[in-house]
């Protein structure tokens, strides 16, 4: 029985650090090595933003308390956006984009925040919540597998149909949430950490697991770098991308239940720009764009990554405009980045 492979970056492996004959420089230097390498780039940015944290706001980050108050905070506001990039990590590695996360994220918190929804009680709210994102996900990979439409063309529809219907529900007002159960969310710690963040962690750990140690995470890898070749291997390529797709609906639904227990209130406008940051961020964190390479550590990474240096316009008092400048730079930047090291791994080495 063979060893499971980690298709993360759909590569062969190679020989690990231990194999005789190999150095841990030469292992480093590898092609095997490489999501090592991105992952501790990002640690990297994370220590380098701190130093500019601690340059521009000493009475923040050069003090114990306020500074774990301000990683709290960062931690806070990186969950429902990290949830919901998660959920697109595996749409990007698939060879596929989501534009629609943002309006699922906002038709699954009106619909889960509805008066008669609510008098249910906090189970059925989730249980809603859930099965909208999920259901629209689902209409989603229909329509790129079955109706074999382009995931651009077909996620942009849902987008706007979804911010549609969620405002036709809502009649453009928000939804205040009576179930406390629900608002607790936002509020309750678990071992110090806020349950926002907890959750974030789970899914996060979830979806490793389910990336690199089942066969939908190989599968989902495998269409991504060559479908054709998947199909011909006796994948059922269709019926994958369905769940791939149905998949980041789920986590649209999850990421409105805690967006909702943020605001106390259900909304139309929730999930604004979420499909800008959560593709942003799995960018960061190293995922191709032409799909089948990349990983939940790095998409978590470009999530911290992405909200911290948000959190340093805010500390520092700068205008939004800035803020929305400065990602669209990073956008570019992060794929440039990826796009010269595609180039770099296609020559080989010299």
């Amino acid at each position: 029985m063979t060893e499971p492979v980690d298709v993360a970056d759909h590569r062969p492996a190679g020989p690990g650090p231990a194999d005789r004959g190999w150095s841990f420089s030469q292992w480093f230097r590898a092609d095997a090595s490489e999501p090592v390498r991105r992952n501790l780039g990002l640690v990297i940015v994370l220590i380098v933003l701190y130093a500019i944290g601690a340059w521009s706001r000493p009475d923040i980050f050069l003090h114990a308390d306020r500074l774990w108050s301000n990683e709290l905070t960062v931690l806070t506001l990186a969950s429902s956006i990290g949830v919901v990039a998660i959920g697109m990590t595996f749409v990007i590695i698939s060879g596929g984009i989501d534009l629609s996360v943002g309006a699922l994220l906002a038709l699954a918190s009106v619909w889960s925040t509805t008066v008669a929804t609510q008098s249910y009680g906090a189970a059925t709210m989730v249980l809603a919540a859930l099965l909208v994102g999920t259901i629209a996900g689902v209409v989603n990979g229909t329509l790129i597998a079955y109706g074999r439409m382009a995931p651009f063309i077909a996620t942009l529809a849902m987008m706007v149909a979804a911010r549609g219907l969620a405002q036709k529900i809502s009649g453009k007002t928000t939804q205040v949430v009576s179930v406390h159960a629900i608002t607790d969310i936002a509020q309750r710690k678990v071992l110090g950490l806020p349950l926002l963040v907890v959750i974030f962690g789970v899914v996060a750990v979830l979806a490793w697991v389910l990336l690199n140690r089942t066969t939908f995470g190989r599968r989902s890898a495998a269409i991504g770098g060559n479908g054709e070749a998947a199909r011909l291997a006796g994948i059922n390529v269709r019926r994958t991308q369905v769940l791939i797709y149905a998949l980041s609906g789920l986590c649209c639904g999850i990421a409105a239940i805690m967006v909702t227990a943020q605001a106390n209130s259900g909304s139309s406008d929730h999930g604004n720009l979420y499909e800008l940051q959560a593709i942003a961020a799995v960018i960061i964190g190293g995922t191709a764009l032409a799909g089948g390479r990349g990983t939940i550590v790095g998409s978590v990474l470009g999530v911290l990554v992405f909200t911290q240096i948000t959190n340093l316009f805010i500390v520092n008092n700068l205008a939004i405009e800035y803020q929305l400048i400065a990602q669209g730079v990073i956008i570019v930047a992060a794929v440039l980045v990826q796009q010269f090291r595609v180039s770099s791994l296609r020559r080989g080495p010299a």
